[in-house]
């Protein structure tokens, strides 16, 4: 199934301060407007996580790290092209996000896309999206559609269809943490 046919109910949800569920190039996630401090605050209740974890955001191009988070060390650019496995970045100082969204340190982790309908989501949404795995918290991430609990189906305001019946086996992103010195940390490979 082409992936065209959900990106404008996602869009639409999007803009009305929705949650989508939707597939990422790592696993299922939950989504929402990442400037959005209500539906951000949605997604803490779906999920019955504390607000005190953080979530990530998704963005489709590296220039757009710049508009999140203040004074990005330019060798992490360099970092980003060269890994081959999904990264999220753990970045100091964000900004222009939901301030529930941000970490109480003041950092936000960031993802690059590359999967082609996350793309083109992001692109046409012209803003980065709140990601977070399909679970309830303390439960494992679901390898595949059909492992997502009934509860988080019935908690966002739209379902993608695109790849529901996908069975390749997902697993969360590599996770390191940029010091304000340049320094790399990895917290999950």
């Amino acid at each position: 199934m082409s992936f065209s046919y959900d990106i404008q109910p996602c869009l639409n949800v999007l803009n009305n301060g929705g949650i989508i569920l939707y597939p990422t190039d790592t696993v299922w996630g939950i989504g929402c407007d990442a400037g959005n401090e209500e539906a951000v605050e949605k997604i803490f209740r779906i999920k019955k996580r504390n607000e005190e974890k953080s979530m990530i955001i998704l963005l489709a191009d590296e220039k757009d790290i710049i508009q999140y988070t203040e004074d990005p060390d330019p060798l992490i650019f360099d970092y980003i092209k060269g890994v081959h496995k999904p990264t999220t970045v753990i970045y100091e100082r964000a900004r222009n996000l939901a301030k529930n969204l941000i970490n109480k340190d003041g950092s936000i982790g960031i993802r690059i896309v590359n999967d082609p309908f996350c793309k083109e989501l992001i692109l046409q949404f012209g803003k980065a999206i709140v990601s977070t795995s399909s679970n309830i918290s303390g439960y494992p991430p679901p390898a595949f559609f059909e492992d997502i609990d009934i509860e988080i189906k019935n908690g966002v305001d739209y379902i993608v269809q695109h790849r529901q019946d996908d069975l390749t086996p997902a697993s969360p992103s590599a996770v390191i943490k940029v010091a304000l010195d340049g320094t790399i940390q990895v917290l999950r490979p």
